[in-house]
């Protein structure tokens, strides 16, 4: 299991680069970098590294390439060990990883379709809803095998208990304000037309296209005091130990990321700070599913991983 622990890591944190990387695709203006060819980039493989945006696209794609056999490798490994412990079953690493292996082909037949649409809001945001679905595939493989908190489940029974079910609802408030930025960031115009913050040019009832990123910013706010309340409630009812630290995190890369959206629209959006806005978004939406994970098991015993 500790081999398949790490390479689940390893796997994940590709992943997350993969992810936060298509933001910098994103905000670069670099998706069509390689033209409209794909998988091939101006029909080569290796292209002269001439211009910036056609080695931003490219390297998106090596880390495309890199990811697949990455979690090609990692179905594998857990296919050869499937008669060990935990690794086989309803609740086993291997339909875990399975499900990974199935998301990352559909994830670079959505980079296709993408590219060949011209990087379409509809079609960048469904890129980016199947990326943070493999996220939370290589989460569980994870936490399955142990790694992120998930040894203090194993053998442990879930239930919807109320930390389970406000759990839950913050990841998924969580996955639609990723998907709002990344909506935000290709609607022409969104990304720039609220000047100020936390209000959109000092207006509640802001106009199209502000109401994009209005409705972004009020669902980080909700996002922001939902996670404090389940903060509070876990301190409270002394919920296992591995769940109270999780949503801590969660809580403080929250406050991080409104600290950071601040600064961000008060210098003007520099591409470095909307692509560290991106990758804390991608941090938030996976810590809180790791938390909704973690939750869904109140009695659990804290068995060593090995």
């Amino acid at each position: 299991m500790r081999a398949l622990r790490r390479l689940a890591y390893a796997t994940l944190a590709l992943a997350y680069a993969l992810i936060v990387f298509g933001a910098i695709v994103r905000i670069s203006g670099s998706g069509m970098g390689c033209g409209d060819h794909w998988p091939r980039c101006f029909g080569s493989w290796f292209p002269p590294l001439d211009q910036p945006t056609l080695v931003i696209e490219w390297t998106h794609r090596l880390l495309a390439a890199l990811t697949v056999a990455m979690v090609a490798g990692l179905v594998l490994l857990a296919y050869l060990k499937r008669a060990e412990p935990g690794v086989s079953g309803r609740l086993g690493v291997l339909r875990a990883a399975m499900l990974a292996g199935a998301l990352i082909v559909l994830q670079a037949l959505l980079g296709m379709v993408t590219v060949r649409m011209g990087n379409t809001a509809a079609a960048t945001v469904a890129h980016l809803l199947n990326g943070a679905l493999l996220l939370a595939a290589l989460t569980t493989t994870v936490l399955r095998a142990g790694g992120l908190g998930g040894a203090a489940a194993i053998g442990a029974i879930p239930s919807r208990t109320r930390a389970a079910r406000g759990s839950a609802a913050a990841a998924a408030i969580a996955l639609v304000t990723v998907l709002f930025g990344g909506l935000t960031a290709k609607i022409p115009g969104a990304n720039s037309a609220c000047e100020g913050f936390p209000l959109c040019r000092g207006s509640f009832l802001p106009l199209p296209p502000q109401h994009v990123q209005f409705t972004h910013r009020i669902l980080a706010f909700l996002l922001f005091f939902h996670v404090l309340g389940l903060m509070i409630g876990f301190a409270k009812r002394k919920d296992a130990p591995i769940v109270v630290r999780t949503v801590r995190v969660a809580f403080a890369l929250i406050f991080l990321q409104l600290v950071i959206a601040a600064g961000m629209v008060e210098m003007h959006l520099p591409p470095a700070m909307r692509s560290l806005h991106e990758a804390d978004g991608v941090a938030i939406w996976l810590t809180l599913f790791a938390l909704a994970w973690l939750a869904r098991f109140p009695n659990a015993q804290g068995t060593p991983a090995r």
